[in-house]
């Protein structure tokens, strides 16, 4: 068994035990049940332990993350993680991820990124998945362009920016950031910004169909997300007119009179 460990943690060189242990259920069932405390035996013994990571301690009452997703679909969450080329140029990585079901559903590369292009990847991932409910995102000067506002607003989607210096209000969005810098980022030599992108959508592939989540009891975001289907599936927004835009500051919701009708979508 510690050669299977060893193999997997060669694959996987980012993954503790828990993961090594799932990994292990998964691809080699002739194995039988497989206690994990066993497997972290092992892996002490075979050094594949990962150093344990300090928390920092946050001093003072935390305020409460707003709007809490209960559905695929419900709250999408989006930001930027930079890089750079091997050239020294700048990269910058738009991810965005379903707080729900965990699941990426688009890492955007560039070198430069604004409201604009912002929008055109926003408006591609609801083209192929739908539209969502609440976006969150921080107080970039992208994510509270007028532009991007009142476009969301004209799909009927609400914006939650978070509050200032309060990073732990887009949890979900900071902890895949983190997984990103950690298990690609930091482990690969980007050569320009097409070869960047590529990478990122290998990664974005494996994250949301190899590798298990803790936090949806060890299932990949794509099992999580098979077992819980979008509400109103085959259900498209459709309105009798576009609402006029946002104002200052954050994203109007759709106006009373929206309707739901199967195959049919207002063209902006």
């Amino acid at each position: 068994m510690i050669e299977k460990l060893q193999e997997l943690a060669r694959r996987y060189p980012r993954f503790g035990y828990r993961k090594l242990h799932r990994m292990l259920v998964r691809r080699h069932p002739e194995e039988g049940p497989v206690n994990v405390k066993r497997v972290r035996r092992l892996c002490t013994l075979a050094g594949l332990n990962l150093p344990q990571r300090r928390r920092r301690k946050r001093r003072g009452q935390g305020v409460k993350t707003p709007v809490i997703a209960e559905y695929p679909n419900h709250v999408w969450a989006y930001d930027f993680v930079f890089d750079w080329c091997e050239n020294g140029r700048q990269l910058k990585f738009l991810t965005l991820v379903d707080e729900y079901t965990r699941e990426c559903l688009e890492i955007e590369v560039d070198h430069r990124m604004g409201a604009r292009q912002v929008w055109q990847v926003l408006e591609r991932v609801m083209a192929r998945r739908g539209v969502p409910t609440f976006i969150r995102s921080d107080n970039g000067p992208e994510f509270v362009a007028k532009y991007l506002t009142r476009m969301l607003a004209a799909r009927g989607v609400t914006c939650h920016h978070i509050e200032p210096g309060s990073p732990w209000q887009n949890g979900r969005n900071e902890r895949f950031n983190g997984i990103f810098r950690d298990e690609c980022a930091n482990m690969e030599t980007f050569h320009h910004r097409d070869h960047a992108q590529a990478l990122a959508r290998l990664f974005r592939r494996y994250y949301n169909t190899e590798r298990p989540h803790a936090s949806l009891g060890y299932l990949t975001p794509a099992e999580f997300a098979r077992r819980h289907p979008p509400l109103g599936a085959g259900f498209v927004v459709s309105c009798s007119h576009v609402p006029s835009p946002a104002p200052k500051g954050g994203c109007r919701s759709l106006p009373l009179g929206m309707s739901l009708r199967q195959g049919t979508s207002h063209s902006l």
